[in-house]
């Protein structure tokens, strides 16, 4: 059965978790890459990747690997890799629209014998409880008798050129052991680091929902810190800093939780949880201490100013970054506009530039309009994303001696800032 060298891998869903598993999966087998979006199709057919994750140098050498939005495509594909969105709606619960429409979409050519493995982050049992009765349902084809599911969550670190998807290890699972195996050994052949064969596809869900959960609870120890220190009138990063010399002290940073994992994934968890009746304590009050970050910065912005002699209404403020974290174009789930609204509300003119950042996507999905370049004079400027340009940015040619700045990534000489988070 598969995996064999004549196997043909469908990857359903091209963004950051996609492109770069289709590329590594096209160096040893025949891969169709699939998404809905036909301009991001025709951007790859050119070699370009917006999300900058994979350069035009290895688009245009994976020979192996085709871009399609036509469905019709998928016929001829045994294995079929999921790697769509799951984020959570304004309730913060799970939304799996895409999911399951992209499993409705498979099942509509799932033939006897074909694979279907899910990447996407889940809740444990999603795959099977949820997954699996739509890849039945349109294909008229019986789980674990005419195909197979596996689970094998993602691992990308966007904006990672270090950790990349083959140097990372892989979880893997199969709705069978011997589906496992197959699974882990698809995977194996491609992934450099290795991989790790979870019991069962529940347990291999869990595994990734708990790893942004911890760092989610984590994040929110350090943040509840600079709440603290800031009323302490103590340097957060200092703190963080001393502690640090003993050896077994994980360094954290406090900032702005975003993305679409570590600010999602954990709610994921909690509503699975919730279901089964039990209410979880330390992950969600982690989620509120993180989710209340913006408004905190956007306040004690206010209050620098007003130490400065500053009149609020109507000062100009410049933050730079958008994205939800460095040296990446994501902006999904920024928090960073949770600071940008805060800070309207007081009825300041904010401007917003990042260098990484489309400023069509962002004015589609925040209706801000992104500067080129900072000009003027601003009252405050925000460092809110640490992006490699801002660090050697001369900020005297757009602010003035009693201009705030205000540091939340802690990566300006602390003389020259007004204060850190």
């Amino acid at each position: 059965m598969l995996p064999g060298s004549d196997v043909r891998i469908a990857v359903i869903g091209l963004g950051y978790v996609g492109l770069p598993l289709a590329v590594a999966f096209s160096r040893r087998y025949a891969v169709t890459g699939f998404d809905i979006n036909k301009r991001r199709i025709q951007e790859l057919k050119d070699a370009y990747d917006t999300t900058k994750e994979i350069s035009r140098q290895d688009l245009r050498e994976a020979a192996n690997l085709t871009f399609s939005w036509d469905e019709a495509t998928l016929k001829a594909c045994q294995v079929f890799i999921v790697t769509v969105p799951t984020p959570v709606d304004h309730y913060k619960k799970p939304n799996l629209t895409y999911l399951l429409k992209a499993s409705a979409m498979i099942g509509q050519v799932l033939k006897k014998g074909d694979l279907v493995i899910y990447e996407s982050t889940v809740y444990p049992g999603c795959t099977e409880d949820d997954c699996v009765p739509v890849l039945e349902r349109e294909s008229g084809l019986k789980f674990n008798e005419d195909f197979f599911c596996g689970y094998s969550p993602e691992r990308i670190n966007p904006g990672d050129k270090v950790n990349t998807f083959t140097k990372i290890k892989k979880v893997t699972s199969g709705s069978t052991p011997e589906i496992a195996r197959i699974v882990d050994e698809l995977y194996a052949s491609v992934i450099e680091a290795g991989t790790h064969r979870a019991s069962s596809i529940k347990v291999a869900e869990a595994s990734k929902a708990i790893e942004n959960a911890q760092r989610d609870v984590n994040i929110s120890f350090v943040n509840e810190l600079a709440l603290i220190f800031d009323r302490m009138n103590i340097d957060t990063t200092e703190v963080l800093e001393a502690a640090a010399t003993k050896w077994n002290f994980l360094q954290y940073k406090p900032g702005l939780v975003g993305g679409h994992c570590i600010g999602v994934d954990p709610y994921y968890l909690a509503y699975k949880a919730e279901s089964l009746g039990y209410y979880p304590q330390v992950i969600l009050s982690g989620r509120r201490v993180n989710d209340m970050m913006g408004v905190f910065v956007a306040n004690k912005l206010v209050k620098l100013m007003i130490r400065k002699g500053h009149k609020i209404e109507g000062s100009r403020v410049l933050v730079l970054g958008i994205t939800f974290k460095e040296n990446c174009p994501d902006i999904r789930n920024t928090r960073v506009i949770d600071v940008y609204r805060e800070l309207t509300d007081f009825g300041m003119q904010v401007e917003v530039h990042d260098p990484w950042a489309s400023g069509e996507q962002v004015l589609a999905e925040y209706d801000i309009a992104l500067l080129d370049k900072p000009s003027g004079r601003y009252e405050a400027v925000i460092l809110a994303v640490a992006h490699q340009e801002f660090r050697s940015i001369e900020f005297s040619e757009f602010t003035a001696a009693d201009s705030v700045i205000f540091d939340l990534k802690s990566v300006l000489p602390q003389e020259m800032v007004d204060s850190r988070l």
